[in-house]
């Protein structure tokens, strides 16, 4: 199908949704709700962080606030909990299977546009609406007629560009990935306010939507810190129910001890201590996507395990990558078919209240995510630094915002670098001279500023100027 027709039909769908708003517009009334605010998102609310700090730090400081999304899957329990805050999901439209994939795609940006219009219209008024973006398509559209009927103000938080993520599937020159750009760019400006991620995406904002953008720094929530021992113990016990690496070996064990492959209990006194002679413990956590190549962290755990095979001294490794994604199955396939002696890998999903306590108990992060614009930074990696975990990351434009490559973590370019780099943080592990804790104590003495503190001097003056 040709770009100009793709483009009327997508037309055509923001024209019958507009339709719908002017018939609506009579009971729209004068004002939003004073200080109400809608925080949306055409995605999962669970896999949101951003958007739910968003909306905890609205309803710590007054505001009524309607979390509006997927439910997939279940967001912090801290947002369950807060009477401020009114979670209104919306169902995630799978494709017809019907005809062409371009015809498949249309009818559900179609579908989702109209959902999301009159969900919108149904919820109590809101003064703003706080809109992720991506996934901009239609979302941007649908959100800025409402905010014409409702009087209320639209502020987007960019996180990247969904057309750069679409031209990874489809490629840049594709119609679908041309359309999303002039539509993203277009629709964009249409905002009341911006927030972005980086100072790179907020130069790029100006120069080339003319839109006008605050850098709102992802910074990690305050559950996100180094883990006690005691808690450390209790979260691999209960994964040790599910996921054999984080079970105590076979060695023999005494009746007064409980003990996993990373600690034991002590039954007669309590008390908590590291295993010796414990695996190393890697995190990476990831959305299984085109963004983020995995075949590089698998590759360097091939070298890695040949280096033990060569008798250099390094520690056994228990692997762990958490996350969903459509990429997830293919991965675990390549995973099933290698086989390591020295080296366990296992991908399970957890809770959210289970994420940063085993962030706080890990020995290091392994970040593969590539911007699909180079101008956004990885969020786990922020997660990470708040549990003063060191990471080794994949390089690419404007990361050094984020990770000091010799301070904070290595930056690597390939699978040969984060394999050396894997060598050489664990050569001594786990003692106080190695590169590794050096790396952990100038997190520790950073001081840097968690979500809230950022929130507040970065947001919350917009709305109360206004």
């Amino acid at each position: 199908m040709a770009a100009p027709a793709l483009l009327l039909l997508l037309l055509a769908g923001l024209a019958l949704c507009a339709a719908l708003l002017w018939l609506w517009r009579w009971r729209a009334g004068p004002e939003g709700a004073r200080g109400r605010v809608c925080v949306a998102v055409l995605g999962d609310l669970g896999r949101s962080p951003r958007m739910q700090y968003h909306a905890l730090a609205l309803a710590r400081h007054g505001h009524g606030v309607t979390l509006l999304g997927f439910l997939s899957t279940k967001p912090h329990s801290d947002i369950l909990c807060n009477e401020k805050i009114h979670i209104v999901s919306i169902s995630e439209l799978k494709v017809l299977q019907v005809g062409p994939k371009i015809f498949q795609y249309i009818t559900k940006v179609i579908a989702q546009a109209i959902q999301l219009f009159y969900t919108m219209l149904k919820i109590d008024r809101p003064s703003y609406i706080l809109l992720q973006n991506p996934p901009g398509l239609p979302s941007i559209a649908v959100t800025w007629m409402v905010c014409l009927v409702r009087r209320s103000k639209l502020i987007i938080d960019w996180h990247n560009y969904g057309y750069t993520i679409m031209s990874l599937i489809h490629g840049k020159s594709h119609p679908i990935v041309q359309i999303a750009e002039w539509y993203e760019k277009l629709f964009g400006r249409l905002s009341d306010y911006n927030f972005c991620v980086t100072n790179a995406m907020k130069e790029d904002l100006q120069i080339n939507c003319n839109i006008k953008a605050i850098t709102l720094y992802d910074k990690p929530a305050a559950f996100f810190k180094e883990t006690p021992l005691e808690l450390q113990h209790k979260l691999y016990m209960k994964l040790a129910n599910d996921y054999a690496p984080f079970k105590r070996g076979t060695d023999s064990i005494r009746p007064d001890v409980e003990k996993s492959a990373f600690t034991e209990l002590d039954i007669r006194n309590g008390n908590v201590s590291q295993v010796k002679e414990r695996p190393a413990l890697l995190i990476s956590s990831t959305s299984w996507t085109e963004d983020e190549d995995f075949s590089i962290l698998l590759k360097a755990l091939e070298d890695y395990e040949e280096y033990v095979n060569d008798g250099i001294k390094l520690p056994s490794l228990v692997c762990v990558i958490t996350g969903k994604g459509p990429l997830k199955k293919h991965y675990n396939r390549l995973i099933d078919k290698m086989h390591f002696k020295h080296i366990q890998i296992c991908t399970p999903w957890l809770e959210a209240e289970d994420y940063p306590v085993l962030l706080g108990s890990a020995d290091l992060g392994v970040c593969l995510h590539k911007s699909s614009s180079g101008l956004d930074l990885p969020m786990k990696v922020v997660d990470m630094f708040g549990c003063c975990l060191p990471v080794c990351a994949v390089h690419f434009q404007c990361l050094d915002e984020l990770v000091k490559h010799d301070e904070n973590g290595l930056i690597f370019r390939d699978s040969n670098e984060l394999a050396e780099q894997l060598k050489m943080l664990l050569l001594e592990f786990p003692t106080a001279e190695s590169k590794l804790y050096m790396f952990r104590r100038n997190l520790r003495a950073s001081k840097q500023l968690r979500w809230d503190e950022c929130w507040e001097q970065t947001v919350l003056p917009l709305f109360r100027n206004k």
